[in-house]
């Protein structure tokens, strides 16, 4: 259920339930904390996409109730992302919802789909979000619409989403793999050195 396309550095990974709107089991998060860990070594872009109209719903239903939901399967998966050296795109293909917004927001950049929604709702829930992402957050969107988000519950469009902060650009949906490419074509035709650089100058 999840796929991975490698092309000279550059690294597609695709969420593939899109019967279960790509919610996500525990084997699934692990496998895609495999692959963030693995190419640290091997890739120069990481790109992560759902296929069909969602990208994730977060956790599948059944394992959040059996624990799922407050499992640390979803920081070591986002940490991963953070940590890699180069650059790391989300191209949202649809609503991006629950425990799987933290792999979007370790991301360094996220372009969606006109039709995406984002929403979090920890508040509703009961559970507490991953420690990493309510900091990740508040530095793109800033606290107050952080605490819409996961203190509110608010449902947020895909164009408040840019407004926000929350995604850097609105791609049509034919176009979305094709622009993660475009954004990727320097850092993939670049020294990895360089890539490193300036991504830690860009993070300091």
């Amino acid at each position: 259920m999840i796929e991975l396309q490698k092309d000279d550095g550059l690294w597609t990974v695709t969420i593939n339930r899109p019967d279960k709107a790509n919610s996500l089991t525990h084997a699934m998060l692990s496998e895609l904390a495999d692959i963030a860990e693995a190419a640290h070594a091997d890739a120069r872009v990481l790109v992560l996409t759902g296929r069909g109209k969602v990208f994730s719903a977060g956790a599948d239903l059944d394992e959040a109730r059996a624990g799922l939901a407050t499992s640390d399967i979803w920081e070591r998966l986002s940490s991963a992302i953070a940590a890699f050296d180069g650059l790391s795109i989300a191209a949202l293909n649809g609503t991006l919802a629950g425990g799987a917004t933290g792999m979007a927001l370790a991301c360094d950049l996220r372009i969606a789909v006109p039709t995406a929604k984002f929403f979090y709702p920890v508040m509703k829930l009961g559970f507490l979000p991953q420690p990493s992402d309510p900091g990740r957050l508040r530095a793109l969107v800033g606290p107050s619409r952080a605490k819409l988000i996961l203190m509110a519950g608010q449902k947020i469009s895909a164009q408040d989403a840019f407004t926000f902060g929350l995604v850097d650009r609105l791609v049509e949906p034919d176009a979305l793999l094709e622009t993660a490419r475009d954004l990727a074509a320097d850092s993939l035709a670049q020294r990895p050195e360089i890539v490193k650089g300036i991504k830690a100058l860009c993070t300091q």
